[in-house]
């Protein structure tokens, strides 16, 4: 079903643990798992910018059905992780977070997985500023980081936006952010821009895990770690990762010509890139085009199943 209702964002197809990760910071996690005689993949999955993981308890939920166990959760400074005042650590904040803090905790998320999953391929996955993450990720880390990734996806990543702010904007928000790095600033999103499927996007805001804010630092490092992407750390793209970037055509968001314009740069032995015709942002969720992007998605995992490990699919330690 998909998600209409705040209800929707929790079910039965998960288990939920506290977990801490680097610099002792308490995340929330899910995982998803596949029936064991079908499991063949585990993704770890980054969401986006004000967002969380209940977002994709729906697709989460059929990536398992197909095989495909998920493991997520939500990253520091946002969701639960941010806002749970039970289990989240003192230290965190709602939009409080960098670009390097991120790689380490997708760093952690892939060690963490590659334990839970033993031999089976691990995929990293990423929507908006999670798709910017998974692609930062794959150009800023060394190739033992790397080694143990069979894939990388990235729906709708954030290397520009579609609608730029201004230079002067930027640079005025870069200055103030080196002194005050952690003051939080608006960071409007236009809700109708999520989808073409207006009871999700009502639902969305509504939540009140979603807030439309950020530091300085974050938003900052987000926007110009794409910015990178885009003039030249295109050219680290590690020949041998496999690489599939899904995104609408219509994303008012997040621009799909600088996808594009990513994929055809960089020099990569396996490479695609889709784009739908009209959709919006979060292509997951586009009543036309979310079984596409499911299939898509599963067809491309399952096509490199055998990269890098061929052990023998284990079970969950979970």
């Amino acid at each position: 079903m998909p998600l209409h209702q705040l209800s929707d964002l929790t079910s039965n197809d998960y288990a939920e643990k506290w977990l801490t990760g680097p610099q002792s910071t308490n995340f929330y996690t899910r995982t998803y798992l596949a029936p064991p005689a079908a499991s063949k993949a585990v993704v770890i999955f980054i969401h986006g910018f004000a967002e969380h993981v209940g977002r994709y308890t729906e697709s989460h939920a059929q990536f398992a059905a197909r095989g495909v166990n998920v493991f997520t959760y939500d990253q520091r400074g946002f969701g639960q992780t941010a806002l749970d005042l039970k289990n989240k650590s003192k230290t965190s904040s709602y939009g409080k977070f960098s670009g390097e803090e991120q790689m380490n905790d997708v760093k952690w998320a892939i060690e963490h997985a590659s334990k839970e999953f033993p031999g089976l391929p691990v995929f990293l996955c990423g929507h908006s500023m999670g798709g910017g993450e998974v692609l930062n990720f794959s150009v800023r880390r060394s190739p033992d980081a790397l080694s143990a990734l069979s894939g990388v996806v990235g729906f709708s990543p954030l290397i520009q936006q579609t609608k730029p702010a201004s230079k002067i904007a930027r640079g005025f928000g870069g200055f103030v952010g080196v002194a005050l790095p952690d003051i939080v600033i608006p960071a409007p999103v236009n809700y109708e821009d999520l989808s073409h499927d207006a009871k999700y996007n009502d639902m969305c805001r509504r939540d009140p895990l979603c807030k439309l804010k950020g530091t300085l630092r974050g938003v900052g490092d987000m926007l110009s770690w794409g910015d990178e992407l885009h003039r030249g750390l295109y050219k680290e793209w590690p020949k041998s990762l496999p690489l599939l970037i899904v995104h609408g055509t219509q994303d008012q968001v997040t621009s799909h010509t600088a996808s594009q314009q990513f994929h055809d740069r960089i020099v990569a032995d396996d490479k695609n890139i889709i784009t739908f015709p009209d959709a919006f942002h979060e292509v997951l969720q586009e009543p036309d085009f979310r079984e596409k992007t499911m299939d898509d998605v599963i067809a491309f995992i399952e096509a490199h199943c055998s990269r890098p490990s061929e052990q023998v699919p284990a079970e969950a330690k979970l």
